[in-house]
């Protein structure tokens, strides 16, 4: 069975479902707000701005795999930066919110907002995928 993010900007079915209630009850708040209402957390608030071990940045909500480490960069900016995303991991949309145009991110699994893309990475791809780190989690490589 597939899900409507009745919060998402879309209406595209997503292979990942839950209701809102297992929603609420599988995440934290913080990552409810951010994965489900479109929330955006304090810049600088997230531990995985620090994180550095090689691994996989995780959907939150769903598991899916997103990033690898070796894509990650420090942007300065407060939040979790990559500069490509795994193919197929992520989808994107319009956001028109706060008086701007900006390119949402969100998990091509469960529809979960991630964050926003931007043209102005420092790499060939030219991309910053500038991500919450309350929508991610982090596994290290195994040695």
């Amino acid at each position: 069975m597939a899900d409507k993010m009745a919060d998402n900007k879309t209406d595209k079915d997503f292979p990942v479902a839950r209701s809102d209630a297992e929603w609420r009850e599988t995440l934290s708040p913080e990552a409810y707000r951010v994965l489900r209402q479109h929330g955006t957390e304090r810049p600088g608030s997230s531990a995985l701005n620090a994180e550095q071990r090689a691994g996989e940045y995780l959907c939150a909500g769903c598991g899916g795999k997103l990033f690898e480490s070796d894509t990650k960069f420090d942007a300065h900016c407060g939040w979790p930066s990559f500069d490509k995303a795994l193919e197929g991991a992520t989808e994107t949309s319009v956001d028109n919110s706060h008086f701007m145009t900006r390119t949402e991110v969100h998990c091509a699994r469960c529809g979960g907002h991630l964050g926003h893309v931007f043209p102005d990475g420092p790499t060939a791809t030219g991309l910053r995928y500038c991500m919450n780190g309350a929508a991610l989690n982090f596994a290290p490589e195994k040695s």
